[in-house]
């Protein structure tokens, strides 16, 4: 977005949210749920036994429509399976709210915009939840 940053956090979690044709409110909020008690976080013992709620972090939600690509034919990923940004917006919209409704700091970048997202991947643990 011409270089300027617009949305930043500090230790805790980027959630790249892809939203398929038939996700509802019942599932993102789920996953809200998920996301802010998942135990991904290591304890004294270097053991996954904290949560994005145990350790204060926050999260940092980017809408990622090709996280739905369908690559089972051919090279080039289809992406028909996504939902439409009319559906898939307020969805993104919602898992933000219930993610803040759990006790999550969050910030979002811009929906359907394109954005260089940095991040420095402290693990790397990288997880895909459905």
């Amino acid at each position: 977005m011409n270089g300027a940053i617009t949305a930043e956090i500090g230790p805790g979690l980027v959630v790249l949210l892809g939203i398929a044709r038939g996700d509802g409110a019942a599932e993102v909020e789920r996953l809200a749920g998920k996301v802010a008690r998942l135990r991904i976080f290591g304890d004294e013992q270097g053991q996954f036994d904290r949560s994005l709620l145990d350790v204060g972090g926050a999260a940092l939600v980017v809408s990622q429509f090709t996280l739905v690509a369908d690559t089972r034919k051919g090279n080039r990923p289809s992406f028909t399976d996504a939902a439409p940004p009319d559906e898939a917006e307020p969805l993104y919209d919602r898992f933000c709210t219930a993610l803040r409704g759990e006790g999550i700091p969050v910030d979002t970048g811009v929906f359907g915009a394109m954005m260089a997202v940095e991040l420095v991947n402290d693990g790397p643990v990288t997880i895909v939840l459905d």
